[in-house]
C-alpha cells in the first residue's frame, strides 16, 4: 500500500461511521451511558492463548490478565525497575538460584477463583510444558514449590533475574485453574481466565474483540474509567485515520509520520512521542539460494536506504540501528558499526558472488502498513539499479508468519517485522530471531548458526550473576549476525500514538510497546 497524504473529507468519515455502526457496536450502550474506549489496531489477533500468544494479540490479553511484576524502564540509562503486580514483593538467595513471590491476597480471576500459590505454579508450568510463544522466559526453572496459598518459590538450574522475567509481556500470564486445564481452541474462541480488569465478551476473528469489565476487579473500579473495550481491527491506514479524527477511535498508531504535524493541530487529538524498544528489521532466507551466500545478503544490505527511509517514512524520528538491540536495553552495542548504503560495494559483492542481473527476491510486510510498504519501494528503487527485482508482497499478519513459518524454500526471501522486548534483556531478541529452531517460530530467516547459539546460552546464564561478563557476550553474538548480514538492521523506531485529547491517565511504558492498559484511563 503507498503512502497517502492527510486527508479528512465527508465521504471517508461518513466511511467511517458505517464501518464502526455496521459491527453494532454498543450503539444501544453508548445511549444507555456506557462509556466505551475504541483502539484502531492494524493487525489481528492470531492467539489468545496466554501461554502461547506472541504478536498483536498481547494488545488484548494485556487488559484481561496480570503477570507476577511489571517494569518501569530508564530509558535514558539503560536501566529501570520492576514494581509489583500479583506478587506483592520478592526475593532471592544468596546464590540466586531460589526466588520467593508473595502474592497480594484477595485477588480472584474473572471466573471467581482466587489467585493462590497453587493457580500460579499451575499456569507457569502449562505454559512451560507447552513451549509455545515466549516460554522460554521460564527455561531457568527446574521446579516450583508452593508452602502455603500465597507463596511462590521458583528453584532454578541457572541464576536469572526471575523478577524480570516475570513481567514479560508474553508468556507471564497468570491464569485460573479453569483455564490452564483448557486448550488452546479453547482460548481463541474468545474465552479468558485472568485477572485482569477486562474479559473477552465478544470476539470476531479478523475484525474485533469486544471486551467488558470484570466487576469484581481487585483493583477496583472508579467513575469515569470504561466499561468496555473495542479493538476494532483496521489495515487501511486512510480509515484508521479517519476514525481517530472523527471520534470512532479513541487511540491508534502507525499513521503515516509525514501526517504528524498536522494531527498535532488538531486540539481534538494529543500525539505522544516517545523512545521505544522497538526496531525494523528484514530477516533474510539464509536457507535459500543465493541467499545463502553471505555477499550476496551483504550486498542487499548495503543497497538499503537508511537515511532516505528514517527521513522520508519517520519524519526524521527514527535512528540508525547498530544491530538488533536498540538504545535503553542493557547489552545495546555502541560501537557497532552503521552499515552504509554503498550501491558501489553492493555491486562489487554481487559480481564476486556471481549475481548476474536479473535475480528476483520477495520481501513480504503488513499489509496497511505505511512504514514498511515506503521502505520496500526505496529498496526497491536502488535494488533496481544493480539488477535486482525486488517484489512487494503486502499480506495479512496471520497469513504472513504462516507462510514464513512453512518450508524455508517456498517461503519468502526476506521478511520485514517489527520487534519489540518479551521481557528486556538482550536474549529476548537475539534467541527469538536468530537462535536456532527446530520448528520455526520468530527465526523467520532460518539462521542457524552453533557459534552463535553457544554464545547465547552463556551470556543468559550470566545474566544472573555476572552481567558485564554477560554483555561481552551478547555483543559479541550480536557482531556474529551482523557480519553474516543475518538480517537487515533497517531502524530503531519512535513509539507514536494518537489519542484522543479528552483521555486522561494515558502514559507509554517502551517495554510493552504498543500495549494500553485501560484500567488507568478516563474520559
Amino acid at each position: 500500500m503507498k503512502r497517502r497524504a492527510f486527508i479528512q473529507n465527508s465521504a471517508l468519515a461518513a466511511l467511517a461511521t458505517a464501518s464502526y455502526n455496521a459491527a453494532g457496536l454498543f450503539s444501544g450502550a453508548q445511549a444507555q451511558g456506557r462509556n466505551v474506549f475504541t483502539l484502531s489496531v492494524p493487525t489481528g489477533f492470531p492467539d489468545f492463548d496466554p501461554a502461547t500468544s506472541f504478536g498483536g494479540d498481547g494488545y488484548v490479553l494485556a487488559n484481561c490478565y496480570e503477570t507476577l511484576t511489571r517494569y518501569i524502564p530508564d530509558v535514558e540509562n539503560a536501566t529501570g525497575r520492576v514494581e509489583p503486580l500479583l506478587a506483592e514483593r520478592w526475593e532471592t538467595s544468596d546464590d540466586g538460584l531460589t526466588w520467593t513471590f508473595y502474592l497480594r491476597s484477595g485477588v480472584t480471576f474473572s471466573d471467581g477463583e482466587p489467585l493462590t500459590s497453587a493457580n500460579v505454579k499451575k499456569s507457569i508450568e502449562r505454559t512451560m510444558r507447552i513451549e509455545g510463544g515466549a516460554s522460554f522466559i521460564w527455561a531457568p526453572v527446574e521446579a516450583i514449590e508452593t508452602p502455603d496459598d500465597l507463596t511462590v518459590v521458583m528453584k532454578l538450574a541457572w541464576q536469572q533475574p526471575m523478577d524480570m522475567a516475570a513481567s514479560a509481556f508474553y508468556a507471564a500470564w497468570i491464569y485460573s485453574s479453569a483455564a490452564t486445564d483448557q486448550d488452546n481452541a479453547w482460548f481463541n474462541q474468545g474465552n479468558t481466565g485472568g485477572t485482569g480488569p477486562y474479559v473477552i465478551s465478544r470476539y470476531e476473528p479478523g475484525q474485533r474483540a469486544i471486551l467488558s469489565r470484570n466487576e469484581d476487579y481487585w483493583g477496583g473500579w472508579e467513575d469515569g474509567q470504561f466499561d468496555n473495550v473495542v479493538f476494532e481491527v483496521v489495515e487501511d491506514l486512510v480509515l484508521a485515520q479517519s476514525m481517530i479524527m472523527n471520534g470512532q477511535a479513541d487511540w491508534t498508531y502507525n499513521l503515516p509520520f509525514e501526517n504528524i504535524e498536522q494531527l498535532r493541530q488538531n486540539p481534538e487529538l494529543s500525539v505522544v512521542v516517545n523512545p521505544s524498544f522497538q526496531n525494523l528489521l528484514g530477516l533474510i532466507n539464509v536457507q535459500r539460494a543465493p541467499l545463502d551466500d553471505a555477499r550476496v545478503r551483504q550486498a542487499i544490505s548495503l543497497a538499503f536506504p537508511y537515511d532516505d527511509v528514517i527521513s522520508a517514512g519517520t519524519a526524521g524520528l527514527g535512528s540508525r540501528s547498530k544491530g538488533a538491540l536498540p538504545p535503553g536495553i542493557w547489552g545495546h552495542d555502541p560501537d557497532l558499526p552503521l552499515t552504509p548504503t554503498d550501491l558501489d560495494a553492493a555491486r562489487e559483492l554481487l559480481d564476486q558472488a556471481g549475481i548476474e542481473p536479473g535475480l528476483k527476491i520477495t520481501v513480504t510486510y503488513n499489509t496497511g502498513d505505511a512504514l514498511q510498504a515506503l521502505a520496500g519501494e526505496l529498496w526497491r528503487a536502488n535494488l533496481a539499479t544493480l539488477g535486482i527485482d525486488l517484489e512487494l508482497q503486502p499480506m495479512a499478519w496471520e497469513a504472513q508468519w504462516e507462510l514464513a513459518k512453512g518450508d524455508p524454500q517456498a517461503a519468502q526471501d526476506i521478511y520485514m517485522i517489527y520487534w519489540w522486548p518479551t521481557f528486556i534483556t538482550p536474549y529476548d531478541f537475539l534467541y527469538s530471531m536468530f537462535n536456532t529452531e527446530e520448528e520455526t517460530v520468530f527465526n523467520l530467516g532460518y539462521y542457524s548458526n552453533p557459534e552463535f547459539d553457544a554464545l547465547l546460552d552463556e551470556a543468559n546464564v550470566l545474566s544472573g550473576s555476572d552481567r558485564p561478563a554477560s554483555i561481552a557476550k551478547f555483543q559479541e553474538a550480536q557482531r556474529i549476525v551482523v557480519d553474516e548480514a543475518a538480517a537487515v538492521f533497517m531502524l530503531d523506531l519512535p513509539n507514536v500514538h494518537f489519542i484522543r485529547s479528552d483521555i486522561e491517565g494515558y502514559t507509554d511504558n517502551p517495554a510493552y510497546s504498543h500495549a494500553v492498559f485501560v484500567h488507568q484511563l478516563r474520559r
